[in-house]
């Protein structure tokens, strides 16, 4: 299957009173046509940051390095034929062309991400318009009706009418989903969408995201920290842990057999439906300017010993029953 991204080496640096920091630091994944990669990792592990940088979105003065090379079929209707783009070397007018028409991307927040003075109807208007100004503006209000619909908002009509205040919480995520795919991306990226939901909506809002990957053959890269999520949605996961991947592999396998003790660290602190008690990690992740020497985690790590000190650990082969586990972390030998 065809790589519709294929990130290589990207990182990520912020000026700051100490120095450089490096939010994203040397991560590398690809995501094929149709399959969704879960990021899971604690709050400052560079989750969004990496979105961020990928969408050309990163915060004024940040540095990125690396490559990501976007993969997206020819519009004239060949599906053999791929154009690439490196999101990373993309100049603003390049990456104003790609973001939204082949990449988009959902937020954590739509209560701030949409407009609170535009009406919503008029806001997926907006982002059809920007790649197809030539459409009249019947079709392109047809169009953002057919987005509300696929994206299963009731009486779409109505509430393209509407103020986002005006919708409740699953109604406004509906509405990003729309706008995020209605000018047809091959790649969604959706930063933790469900985080703020009553849990009935959140089973809705993922089963909605996974019908539209089958539907539209969808590249999804699915951000949480909820492994429970994770497990429903995802056909891959990388764990993320103070800017770098620590671990990464297919779902099922990374769920049932976890090789880095971070991730091993994140299961036991899931809350589950027996009743027992929860296992937090102990500490904190460590402050991006005061990175302990070699591994990251070892400070927190029950496994630790001196060779965690000595240099960083390489993403290696974990063992078990596929060759795409790997682990960064010494035991994983």
């Amino acid at each position: 299957m065809a790589a519709r991204l294929e990130v290589r080496g990207l990182t990520v640096e912020l000026p700051t009173r100490a120095g450089w920091i490096r939010p994203v630091n040397d991560v590398s994944f690809s995501l094929d046509e149709g399959e969704t990669l879960g990021i899971v990792g604690e709050s400052g592990s560079g989750k969004t940051m990496l979105a961020l940088a990928l969408m050309g979105l990163e915060p004024p003065g940040a540095r990125r390095k690396g490559e990501a090379w976007l993969h997206s079929p020819s519009r004239n209707g060949n599906n053999a034929e791929t154009s690439g783009a490196n999101l990373i070397a993309a100049a603003p007018a390049e990456m104003r062309a790609v973001r939204g028409r082949e990449i988009a991307m959902i937020f954590q927040e739509p209560m701030t991400a949409l407009n609170p003075v535009l009406r919503v109807g008029a806001q997926i208007e907006e982002a059809i318009r920007v790649h197809e100004s030539s459409l009249s503006g019947g079709e392109i209000h047809r169009r953002a009706l057919d987005a509300l619909t696929r994206a299963a908002v009731p009486e779409p009509e109505r509430r393209a009418r509407q103020y986002p205040h005006q919708l409740s919480g699953g109604l406004r995520q509906r509405a990003m989903i729309a706008m995020a795919l209605a000018a047809g991306p091959g790649v969604l990226i959706a930063d933790e969408p469900t985080t703020a939901l009553d849990v009935t909506v959140q089973k809705q809002i993922l089963e909605l995201l996974a019908a539209l990957r089958r539907e539209l053959r969808l590249s999804l890269l699915f951000i949480t920290h909820d492994f429970g999520v994770v497990a429903q949605i995802a056909d891959r996961v990388a764990v993320m842990y103070a800017g770098r991947v620590v671990e990464e592999g297919p779902a099922a396998e990374v769920l049932r057999h976890p090789r880095h003790p971070y991730t091993e660290g994140l299961l036991r602190a899931a809350p589950r439906l027996v009743r027992e008690k929860l296992a937090s990690i102990p500490g904190t992740v460590p402050a991006l300017d005061a990175l302990p020497s070699g591994c990251a985690f070892g400070p927190r790590c029950s496994h630790h010993v001196a060779e965690c000190d000595a240099a960083v650990p390489e993403l290696i082969h974990a063992g078990g029953a596929s060759e795409n586990h790997r682990a960064r972390c010494i035991l994983a030998r």
